[in-house]
């Protein structure tokens, strides 16, 4: 009973082979096959509506669009950086052309700042902002619905696992 138990749950898994070979081992095949779903993973990643997103009062929208996309709002604040925190929170832009006018641009008024929750997360939000600049950004998009420009590109969203986590620790702690 114990090692049917530990098929059982090795297929649960998702480990055919390995449950397999505990089988063979007992001289049992199992009598079914199991399908077993892929295992998701619930992601976080930020977000965040650029000061003139904030400014126009496209915020409610650009909200609605995020939760209208499955994503889970865990948390939120309308703030306003301080140039020590742009310059922190951008600092792997240091030394490149637009580095300064992207500090002036991200501290010239309040931004809203999201923590979303979904599986795929990270991708899906990046997804739904579109392309930078918002000329070349799908149609349904955020940055082709609300954008300026390539500059003025209304949101930001983290771009991996590991700027997620930075940029959800720097703002919320």
């Amino acid at each position: 009973m114990k090692k049917q138990l530990t098929i059982i749950a090795l297929l649960a898994l998702g480990n055919l082979a390995l449950a397999e070979s505990c089988c063979k081992a007992t001289a049992k095949a199992p009598t079914t096959k199991v399908a077993v779903a892929p295992i998701t993973k619930v992601e976080r990643t930020y977000a965040m509506l650029k000061p003139e997103a904030v400014q126009k009062g496209l915020t409610g929208d650009i909200i609605k669009l995020i939760e209208q996309n499955g994503f889970n709002i865990i948390r939120m604040e309308k703030r306003s950086l301080t140039k020590k925190e742009a310059e922190t929170f951008y600092a792997e832009h240091k030394g490149r052309p637009f580095y300064s006018d992207l500090v002036a641009y991200i501290t010239s008024g309040p931004v809203i700042t999201l923590m979303l929750e979904k599986e795929n997360a990270i991708t899906d939000w990046r997804a739904l902002l579109g392309a930078t600049d918002p000329a070349q950004a799908n149609m349904g998009t955020v940055r082709k619905m609300f954008a300026e420009s390539k500059s003025k590109n209304a949101a930001h969203g983290s771009d991996s696992t590991e700027s997620a986590k930075r940029e959800i620790s720097f703002i919320f702690g």
